[in-house]
């Protein structure tokens, strides 16, 4: 069961440095800390200065115990900005007590309020936990599509073409 005393709050510029360590605990979670290449002044600038994405922490007793980093897409077929999570992540000791669940109703709310026509993100197939969580909220697997993605190196090597 959630702890009554937890909050949620919007993360603080100041707050970089906190912001970095948790997406590389996120990382080594999901097993590819190796592709962690941002830094403290990355973060800074994407998210405080460019606003590229927001962040919103949980605190238990003053304590950071999660995060979400997340940012608005756009969906043509709804013809309405969504909510996209790029990360969520509970530290291990306050996992299975309502935390990612928590801020996965903030979010849900915040998505409310903003007017946006969906909320969505992406999950590793092996990552039972959370995908036991998504279930219990009425979320639905997307299995007909699949990710794609150019790296950096990629990108620019397509784009140069």
């Amino acid at each position: 069961m959630i702890n009554k005393d937890i909050s949620i709050r919007p993360a603080q510029k100041s707050e970089s440095g906190k912001i970095l360590e948790l997406i590389k605990r996120l990382a080594e979670y999901e097993k590819c800390l190796h592709e962690v290449v941002a830094d403290e002044s990355t973060i800074l600038q994407s998210i405080f200065v460019e606003k590229s994405a927001e962040v919103v922490f949980a605190e238990e007793n003053g304590q950071i115990v999660g995060f979400a980093l997340f940012f608005h897409n756009f969906s043509t077929f709804v013809g309405r900005k969504g909510l996209y999570i790029e990360d969520l992540f509970v530290i291990p000791e306050k996992r299975g007590m309502g935390y990612g669940k928590a801020l996965l109703k903030y979010l849900a709310k915040l998505a409310v309020d903003r007017n946006c026509g969906r909320m969505e993100w992406i999950c590793l197939d092996w990552n039972q936990p959370a995908l036991n969580v998504y279930r219990s909220i009425g979320a639905i697997p997307m299995d007909e599509w699949t990710v794609q993605r150019l790296d950096e190196n990629k990108l620019k090597k397509f784009a140069n073409k």
